[in-house]
């Protein structure tokens, strides 16, 4: 027997207002519930998704800053969010969520369109606007084409053990303020050189004074000529410290990658984690083959969306790994 039931419309929610800290409770209920119902809708029913680390949530409200928005209901409750960040003129947006049943409701579009219009203003804007989804989500990508955003290549995580390398790890975090201060504008100078536009110092400080992990150097002699700024505290909260997480990774030319992967799984070791995860990005063929013949296993795939108009261009030279995920 089937009961009838009045219908009621959604009542309209209001933001966006910004995300503080306080929110990371409720944030954390919308993320799991809403992810949890994308993995049943693709046919995935019984997976959980665990909250994220609050720290790591902590991480995503400041590193957005003013981009980190929250719309909510008549009732004051959470509906929506956008984590809406911005790296010079590289923009991206995640994580973001709409409530379960405010889905198919137009709550999504005013969301990500007010991410968007974020994006676009302010001073010079954002060149780059991006973000990332599950490939085998047909509907999250027909969404995201229907405001403009175009599938580009994969995104594929892939994990190597940690080992034990030849010397210690040269980290920011572990110099004196003066010459942390002096090193940041090196990683700054190099990064401008690699890919002029881009600036990884909030993220990379942010790690620092959140201690969620450190940012790994890397020389030629007394030349710098890479970083990896990495993330070692857990993902999902309550677990241990099982990866290593590349968030950004540049290098002055690709020849220095094999010293690189040689660091940074020396890091891990160092660090107490079993393994470094990279997040390749499908324009580095090069690099997705030097892991996997170094025995990587692949782990995940995100496709990278990108604003029409609004696209990455790979470096003419060096090597640029830029996370679109916290």
């Amino acid at each position: 027997m089937v009961s009838a039931r009045t219908w009621k419309p959604l009542a309209q929610i209001e933001g966006p207002y910004r995300a503080r800290v306080e929110d990371i409770t409720e944030l954390n209920g919308v993320f799991s519930d809403a992810f949890t119902e994308r993995y049943r809708r693709d046919g995935m029913v019984g997976v959980r998704v665990p909250n994220l680390n609050p720290q790591v949530w902590r991480y995503a409200i400041e590193d957005a800053a003013d981009g980190a928005m929250i719309w909510r209901d008549g009732r004051g409750e959470i509906a929506g969010f956008n984590m809406v960040h911005r790296s010079g003129v590289e923009g991206w947006m995640g994580p973001l969520a709409v409530r379960t049943e405010y889905q198919g409701s137009g709550a999504g579009k005013e969301i990500v369109e007010r991410g968007v219009s974020w994006l676009r203003s302010g001073g010079a804007g954002a060149r780059v606007i991006g973000l990332e989804t599950m490939p085998r989500t047909m509907d999250n990508i027909g969404f995201y084409s229907g405001l403009g955003f175009i599938p580009g290549k994969l995104t594929i995580t892939l994990t190597l053990d940690a080992a034990s390398g030849d010397r210690a790890p040269e980290l920011l975090g572990r110099m004196s303020v003066r010459d942390r201060d002096d090193e940041l504008l090196g990683v700054q100078a190099l990064v401008s050189r690699v890919a002029p536009g881009y600036d990884f110092r909030r993220e990379i400080e942010l790690t620092e004074s959140l201690s969620l992990g450190d940012t790994v150097l890397f020389r030629d002699g007394s030349t710098l000529v890479g970083f990896a700024l990495c993330h070692t505290a857990p993902l999902v909260e309550g677990r241990t410290r099982e990866e290593l997480r590349v968030l950004k990774l540049v290098l002055a030319r690709e020849a220095s990658f094999d010293a690189m992967i040689r660091t940074l799984c020396d890091y891990a070791k160092r660090s107490g984690t079993r393994r470094v995860a990279w997040r390749v990005q499908g324009e580095y063929a090069a690099m997705y083959q030097k892991l996997v013949a170094m025995g990587a296993r692949v782990r995940w795939t995100d496709l990278r969306m990108a604003l029409d108009g609004y696209a990455e261009s790979a470096p003419t030279r060096g090597i640029l790994l830029s996370n679109w995920e916290i």
